[in-house]
């Protein structure tokens, strides 16, 4: 009895390890290490304050800028930008693949932005790229993050999605193609996830 015991142990531990074994080899190429897949997505968004059929609107408007006793009599860039703390914004914004608006649509940006700071152009985002074209058409990334429109480029956090991108984690980058705070423009975006 203690041998059929032993053997039925022997055995489990064996099938155990076996299926560690596999399961752990299963991310690797060349058995030495792992290697995670990354995708990268290029378009363009189209963000419009003021056209005629705009996509994106102020809907809370924030607070004049305070006074600022350091600036100068021609300095009136706290008090003549179009955007204000605690200003919220929401859009549902064309993706195209070129930065033209006549450019084959891929899918939506669609969020809203709140502006966190007190002085500069500091936004809280929250925004959700719907895919509506191509092989990930139904699909979608949820992106997350501080975004600093005057930096030259931007980077934010890829923190999950749907369909095609469960489970997505990764990056975006983000830089003004043709870009007005006022009327809005053209932003070029970069997608990178493992």
């Amino acid at each position: 009895m203690a041998s059929s015991v032993s053997t039925i142990f022997l055995i489990s531990s064996v099938l155990l390890a076996v299926a560690a074994y596999l399961h752990h080899g299963a991310g690797r190429s060349n058995g030495s290490s792992i290697v995670a897949a990354t995708t990268h997505l290029h378009f363009y968004m189209h963000d419009d304050y003021a056209g005629l059929r705009p996509t994106a609107a102020l809907i809370v408007p924030g607070r004049p800028p305070l006074a600022d006793t350091t600036t100068t009599a021609g300095d009136h860039e706290a008090t003549s930008s179009p955007r204000r703390f605690g200003d919220i914004a929401v859009m549902n914004n064309a993706l195209t693949e070129g930065p033209s608006l006549g450019s084959a649509r891929v899918g939506s940006a669609q969020g809203f932005t709140v502006r966190v700071a007190e002085r500069g152009a500091v936004n809280a985002l929250s925004l959700h790229l719907v895919m509506e074209a191509g092989e990930y058409a139904g699909s979608s990334l949820a992106v997350t993050g501080r975004v600093d429109t005057d930096a030259a480029v931007r980077e934010s956090v890829i923190v999950g999605g749907t369909g095609h991108f469960r489970f997505a984690r990764g990056y975006a980058l983000s830089r003004s193609y043709d870009y007005d705070l006022a009327k809005g423009g053209v932003v070029e975006i970069d997608v990178y996830l493992q």
